[in-house]
């Protein structure tokens, strides 16, 4: 488990920060983007719990939250080969976390009209909400693919940040009446 005891260390200041395997890197590597992508991703979606009424929709959000810091954790911990040992596993997203969401999508997602059209973020107060964390997200999965392209980078974690912004896609347009009060784009409407 983890402890802290002291916000501050002051070994940043030379501007690096530390991974789990004790390594340092600047604080502008893509790595640290990386996990600073997934911070922002995880804190716009703790605006969506503050705005959400629902229990259960509030508890699947908190779960992807812990997952979020599992996921910075995968990132921030280096693997030279991507051949992670069983050890190295204890910090990974690991296959059933991508599948929960899945599951969780098809839930959602079994209530709601099929699309004529792309949706236009808003809506609702939570469902536009829902679509800044998706956003968010997939800034994440950009710095995650762009880090991946130098570095070995697990899977299983890139599967997840793209099934979550998926699952963040069908959360509002639940949030938004099962789709109801979903704002549709119409093409060229403004020409």
């Amino acid at each position: 488990m983890v402890k802290i005891n002291k916000i501050y260390t002051r070994t940043g200041d030379d501007g690096t920060t530390g991974l789990v395997d004790g390594s340092r890197l600047p604080k502008h590597a893509a790595r640290m983007e990386a996990i600073g992508r997934v911070d922002e991703a995880n804190s716009a979606i703790g605006l969506v719990v503050c705005a959400l009424a629902d229990e259960s929709h509030k508890a699947l959000l908190t779960r992807i939250q812990n997952d979020l810091f599992d996921l910075g954790a995968d990132i921030a911990t280096p693997s030279e080969d991507g051949d992670f040992t069983p050890k190295e596993m204890e910090l990974r997203i690991v296959q059933s976390q991508p599948e929960w969401l899945e599951h969780q999508i098809d839930a959602l997602n079994a209530n709601l009209e099929p699309l004529d059209s792309f949706v236009l973020p808003g809506g609702s107060e939570a469902a536009a909400r829902v679509h800044v964390a998706r956003a968010s997200t997939r800034a994440a999965e950009r710095a995650m693919t762009e880090l991946a392209d130098e570095s070995a980078i697990n899977c299983q974690a890139l599967a997840y940040i793209n099934r979550l912004s998926d699952f963040l896609f069908v959360m509002g347009r639940v949030l938004n009446e099962n789709g109801a009060s979903d704002v549709k784009w119409v093409p060229g409407q403004n020409r």
